[in-house]
């Protein structure tokens, strides 16, 4: 029976101890293809290039796997794949191992997650991982059987298209990981502001400051799983819509209604 076809991106650049873990988990799968970001790409969320050209080349770097490294954003690196690097449709895109967590709001700005959401739109399977450790030296394997089971399982039972999912993981040893938990979007933000400061040529500049503000104490928010040491899986889907504003909308911008009462 013929493996199935993993490819694999990220954010953090190809390089990244993350990814490296991750295409190690994913060789005992299936057969794997990797096509990530030649440097750092965090934060970037769903931009792609349009006014610069792109270029990939094949590295070795270990591992049966093939490598490509993009000189585009995550999303190119799955663009990129689909239409000139890959020989057929990839039954799974898995995206990560973040370092860094990408749960919550940090879903909207990542690198990591919008490259799964991307596959997504094409209608493909996609996994985003994270893990709440931006150390370089971050342990990623004390999460590898959750991983692989989470893919497995996702291979097995496909999922409605249009929905990928947003794994985050935390920083604990894997004794210390209570399970997983099926989790909604925590209702948080950043509280963010631009601390100012002066070159030496007296121009202002500003470096991007703040916290991170978690609102939502329920017990099926992301940032509850985590915090009480749990796996949180989160289906995440881009259709923006919001259904349930249409029909009030709808009767605010009546504007034929009001043209013909008059």
């Amino acid at each position: 029976m013929e493996r199935p076809l993993i490819l694999v991106t990220n954010d953090d650049g190809i390089t990244a101890p993350g990814i490296r873990n991750l295409i190690s988990f994913m060789n005992e799968i299936g057969e794997v293809i990797v096509v990530a970001p030649n440097s750092p790409q965090s934060g970037k969320g769903h931009a792609i290039t349009i006014n610069s050209t792109l270029s990939y080349e094949e590295v070795t770097l270990d591992g049966p796997q093939k490598d490509y490294s993009c000189s585009g954003t995550p999303v190119d690196c799955v663009k990129m794949a689909l239409d000139k690097i890959l020989t057929r449709r990839p039954d799974i895109v898995v995206s990560g191992i973040n370092h860094g967590a990408n749960s919550s709001i940090n879903v909207i700005y990542s690198g990591t997650m919008s490259a799964a959401v991307e596959a997504g739109v094409e209608g493909i399977p996609a996994i985003g991982f994270s893990l709440l450790d931006f150390s370089w030296e971050a342990d990623f394997t004390q999460a590898k059987e959750y991983i692989q089971n989470i893919v497995r399982r996702t291979l097995e039972n496909p999922m409605p298209k249009g929905i990928v999912l947003n794994v985050n993981i935390p920083k604990l040893p894997a004794e210390e990981i209570k399970g997983v938990k099926v989790c909604k979007q925590a209702n948080a933000k950043w509280e963010e502001s631009f601390d100012e400061r002066i070159n030496p040529h007296g121009k202002k500049y500003y470096w991007l400051t703040g916290y991170f503000n978690n609102m939502d104490d329920s017990e099926d928010a992301d940032e509850t799983a985590l915090a009480n040491g749990y796996i949180s899986i989160v289906p995440v889907k881009f259709d923006l819509t919001a259904y349930e504003y249409m029909k009030t909308l709808e009767e605010i911008m009546a504007f034929d209604a009001v043209k013909e009462s008059k």
